[in-house]
């Protein structure tokens, strides 16, 4: 499966924000983008104002969620499908896919730093998940979790998470998700409401991209 290999950074660079792809680095004056907030590259610094047409803030805006939730192209398309197939508004289904990936809520309960570390940590089977005392062994980061279903650290991880939970302690966890520090563990507590998913994302111009 193809990778984003080089450096995050520049990820947030070319997208003109600051995507929080690198955990902790973000919120410090290390950040790269803290100091050049520029696309990377020769041509990167801008020397006039350019004029950027309606396609090119609705690939923008796909190519920024896409590299928020660390996917490849063809899975990010995957989900827009899956979206347009349920019943409600597509833009608010598309984007609580998202959010349910198991990896998106291992980081969104504070149990890892960035998405890319919380997919880590479910590729390497450090996660059980199931409902009430059925729980098994999830190693699938694309997984994804529904509501009264609960994730938790499996017991030989525990010192690793312990850690993790003590620094991202003042992280706000989300009303949909419930983390229990001192047992590691965390329940899904509802499918998440549009105005607790990602901010930053306007998800209709995601829609009118792939609608086109």
């Amino acid at each position: 499966m193809g990778r984003f290999t080089d450096h995050v950074c520049k990820q947030c660079r070319r997208e003109g924000e600051k995507l929080f792809l690198k955990g902790a680095k973000c919120h410090t004056a290390k950040c790269p983008f803290t100091r050049r907030s520029y696309a990377p590259g020769q041509h990167g610094k801008p020397v006039r104002v350019v004029k950027v047409s309606e396609f090119a803030l609705r690939l923008r805006e796909k190519q920024k969620a896409k590299r928020i939730f660390g996917l490849t192209e063809r899975q990010f398309r995957f989900y827009f499908q899956r979206a347009s197939q349920i019943k409600g508004v597509t833009g608010q289904k598309f984007l609580e896919l998202l959010e349910r990936r198991l990896d998106n809520v291992v980081y969104r309960m504070g149990l890892a730093r960035s998405r890319k570390e919380g997919r880590t940590f479910v590729s390497h089977g450090h996660f059980m998940v199931g409902a009430d005392s059925d729980h098994r062994a999830i190693n699938v980061p694309s997984y994804q979790v529904r509501p009264g279903e609960v994730v938790r650290v499996r017991e030989g991880s525990h010192e690793i998470f312990r850690k993790i939970v003590e620094e991202l302690e003042e992280r706000p966890c989300p009303s949909w998700l419930q983390l229990e520090p001192k047992i590691l563990e965390g329940r899904v507590l509802a499918v998440p409401a549009r105005e607790e998913m990602e901010g930053t994302i306007d998800e209709q111009l995601i829609v009118e991209f792939y609608s086109r």
